[in-house]
């Protein structure tokens, strides 16, 4: 069997699923999914410090999850490709469908 992306592209996207599989990390982007935040309103939102949003901020840019917008003195942050924003987007409508009961006989 082939594989469809290159080994270097594996490790990237290795890379790109274990700093999403950290919940403070994951809670930044999903903050950012919707609507670009700042990131004062992210630590006010998320209960964090503004260091600490933006220590994460900078590892998630890195990996191209991010991306940034300066507008005046702040910076705004959004989900801006289409593909990490429609996984998520999927991935957490499938996590809010709950369980779904198994008919009998499937």
């Amino acid at each position: 069997m082939r594989s469809r992306i290159a080994e270097d592209q594996v490790v990237e996207l290795a890379e790109m699923f274990r700093l999403m599989s950290d919940p403070t990390r994951l809670r930044i982007i999903l903050a950012c999914l919707d609507q670009p935040a700042a990131v004062g309103e992210m630590a006010e939102r998320l209960g964090i410090s503004a260091s600490l949003v933006s220590h994460h901020l900078r590892l998630l840019r890195a990996a191209r999850l991010l991306q940034a917008d300066r507008r005046g003195r702040q910076v705004f942050y959004a989900v801006g490709d289409e593909h990490i924003r429609s996984m998520l987007s999927d991935m957490v409508d499938h996590v809010a469908e709950g369980d779904v009961e198994v008919e009998p006989g499937s």
